[in-house]
């Protein structure tokens, strides 16, 4: 049978200073021109925590509103007022850069973070109402520091400063004197993606019918790298954040592949699922902060806000088949193999046309595609374009040359088969993923049939390839076969139980 996606979760966390700070595009212009107009603009062009919930691609990140709903307001959406401006939804929060910093405190096992006693007084205070947080993490906050001696290990030990408001309210201490992996910046981007997965964790446990017992494996698909001089990708951040995340029997493994790492882990999950290695299995992942402002030149040079100020999470819960939930068909898997090529074409088709073909599917028979489903406010206006809209442009055309459709369809395609972006640029984020919650759903409730989660990487990137990346899967409504597995399991068990009843009787009259 197969394997089920069981739940959904998605937070983002406001980080405004960490854009300034920390993401690569300020932290390089910063050493290449450190009195550009751009930095000196940057501070007037960053929004507001209010601002930021407000904004509605980060409402339907979090569930609040559907991508139809997102569709029916017009672009660009930051210059449209919303009616929406909740730190909680449906599949998780927006969560204020003071508590994430808190959060990054809570995560850190090796006491590298030393925050300011004010600042540390002030988040304790506002995460012990927070109700997915354990107060057991609380004490954290009672060891904290006078600005004076944060400054000075900033100076003399080369900490990664820990900024709110513009203000220096902590800092990252390196966690070892010369080995380049430990810096206090590489253990900063890593206890923020940590961070950021915990968070994702726990509303994905909060949120759907599942104890924290009961999940045996968690495979974390960022991309970033945790490790010492030795082996700097050693891992293992997925059972780093389980360990906070309170998954007591649960065990994991790091999964990697730039932005197609989130369908690669599903795929893996799915697979072990149903071979019935483990029940419950959950993909999760952080966010990045180099990618913060990773646009913002684009974005301050025609005027608009720095879109990019959220790091983000998720977390997918991958189930056995219980006669409800979607079914991941792991039958139907697209391939971009070492020989594909790198063409456009060759791609797209390798993970759509090709996979559905074999199982006599065609394009059209796939209800809604999730590609990289990037906000298009912040891609069009760095010269991106539309990048979900090109995906489906490319499938369609691709539904045209298989004479699947005409020509004159291929608009009614996109529109049909297609959804507007509203996701974060941070790579794995965006990719294929952010539409899970809702698909479950739309599954569920059977206005659609299938999907396609379609997942691409550039492995260029890491200089050790030309190849191009990508696999793809399909989601489908639930045949009911699991449902009908569990009842049958129940009667034998209990007719198993009435036998050895019955059999225990027997032997209680014979020694009578």
């Amino acid at each position: 049978m197969y394997s089920v996606l069981k739940g959904a979760s998605y937070i983002l966390a406001h980080t405004p200073d960490m854009v300034i700070h920390n993401g690569t595009t300020q932290t390089t212009q910063r050493t290449i021109d450190p009195d550009s107009e751009y930095l000196k603009n940057l501070d007037k062009s960053l929004r507001s925590y209010e601002e930021c919930k407000a904004y509605l691609p980060n409402q339907t990140y979090i569930g609040n509103i559907t991508p139809d709903e997102l569709a029916g307001y017009a672009q660009p959406w930051y210059q449209q007022k919303s009616d929406y401006s909740n730190r909680e939804g449906r599949f998780g929060e927006i969560m204020p850069e003071d508590e994430f910093i808190g959060l990054i405190a809570i995560c850190d096992v090796f006491d590298l973070v030393k925050l300011e006693s004010q600042f540390a007084v002030s988040v304790k205070k506002k995460l012990e109402s927070h109700s997915l947080i354990d107060p057991k993490f609380l004490s954290v906050f009672e060891k904290n520091f006078e600005l004076s001696e944060i400054n000075g290990l900033i100076a003399d030990e080369h900490a990664e400063p820990l900024y709110y408001r513009g203000t220096i309210v902590g800092c990252i201490k390196a966690a070892h004197d010369i080995d380049h992996s430990l810096s206090a910046h590489v253990i900063f981007e890593n206890l923020v993606s940590k961070a950021s997965c915990v968070l994702s964790l726990l509303h994905l446990i909060d949120k759907n019918d599942i104890r924290k017992e009961e999940i045996e494996y968690v495979i974390e698909c960022s991309e970033e790298a945790c490790g010492d001089m030795n082996q700097r990708g050693g891992g293992n951040f997925a059972k780093a954040a389980a360990e906070i995340a309170g998954l007591e029997n649960a065990t994991g493994c790091d999964v990697r592949g730039f932005c197609a790492g989130p369908t690669h882990a599903l795929i893996h999950a799915a697979a072990m699922v149903k071979a019935g290695t483990f029940k419950h299995v959950i993909v999760a992942a952080g966010g990045s902060t180099a990618k913060l402002g990773m646009n913002g030149k684009d974005h301050v040079g025609k005027g608009m806000p720095i879109l990019e100020d959220c790091v983000a999470g998720f977390a997918i819960l991958v189930s056995a088949n219980d006669g409800v939930s979607p079914e991941i068909n792991t039958d139907i898997v697209g391939r971009h193999t070492v020989g594909t090529g790198s063409s456009p074409q060759n791609v797209i088709s390798s993970l759509t046309a090709s996979a559905l073909e074999k199982a006599g599917l065609k394009l059209t028979d796939i209800d809604k595609y999730t590609v990289e489903m990037q906000n298009p406010d912040i891609t069009k206006p760095a010269g991106a374009g539309n990048v979900p809209e090109a995906n489906y442009k490319m499938i369609g055309a691709l539904a045209a040359m298989r004479k699947e459709i005409e020509k004159s369809q291929l608009a009614d395609f996109v529109s049909e088969h297609g959804m507007v972006g509203w996701a974060p640029t941070q790579g794995h984020i965006p990719s294929g993923v952010p539409y899970l919650g809702f698909a479950r759903q739309e599954l569920m409730d059977k206005k659609i049939t299938r999907a396609m989660v379609i997942g691409k990487g550039s492995l260029f990137l890491g200089r050790m390839t030309n190849l191009f990346d990508g696999v793809s899967f399909i989601l489908q409504q639930n045949s009911g076969a699991g449902q009908e597995e569990t009842v049958s399991e129940d009667k034998i068990r209990k007719l198993i139980a009435a036998s050895l009843k019955d059999f225990a009787k027997h032997l209680q009259e014979d020694e009578g």
